[in-house]
């Protein structure tokens, strides 16, 4: 595959909207890891350990892709808050408000990540389809886990 080619532009363009997601994401969780207090502060300080690691080994899987297909991926904040769908943490949300908010983050990423995956496949860029699918897999298990945490 060329690196000019339709295929290549637009996958260069879902996974560089996600490489912005988990940036916004990871800092997000590192936000909500610091602030979390209450009797779900050690559940929960560890699980948003957990998934600012997994957050952080995403992005850099995302980025190294785009980079693959001759793309360049957002590497400044601004870039990446311009073109997040994940909204910053305020820093002041309670432990359910930061998972419910974790929840919806998750939800929307998968629901763009399966649309990309999809274009990814048409467009003939089995590896970027492959890895977002992968990544689609992993969220939904993150999403089934939270909703199981709030009850």
């Amino acid at each position: 595959m060329s690196p000019t080619s339709t295929a290549t532009v637009s996958a260069v363009e879902v996974l560089n909207k996600q490489v912005a997601n988990f940036s916004v994401l990871y800092m997000k969780l590192h936000s909500f890891h610091w602030f979390v207090k209450g009797p779900q502060f050690f559940t929960l300080h560890a699980k948003f350990e957990e998934l600012y690691t997994q957050a952080a080994a995403t992005l850099d899987e995302l980025a190294e892709r785009v980079l693959a297909i001759k793309g360049k991926p957002p590497a400044t904040l601004k870039e990446q808050l311009e073109l997040a769908s994940v909204k910053e943490a305020k820093g002041n949300e309670s432990p359910d408000q930061m998972v419910k908010a974790l929840i919806a983050d998750y939800q929307t990423i998968i629901s763009e990540i399966d649309k990309g995956a999809d274009a990814a496949d048409k467009e003939g860029d089995a590896s970027t389809a492959d890895l977002l699918t992968g990544l689609q897999t992993t969220l939904e298990k993150q999403v089934w886990m939270l909703q199981a945490c709030m009850g």
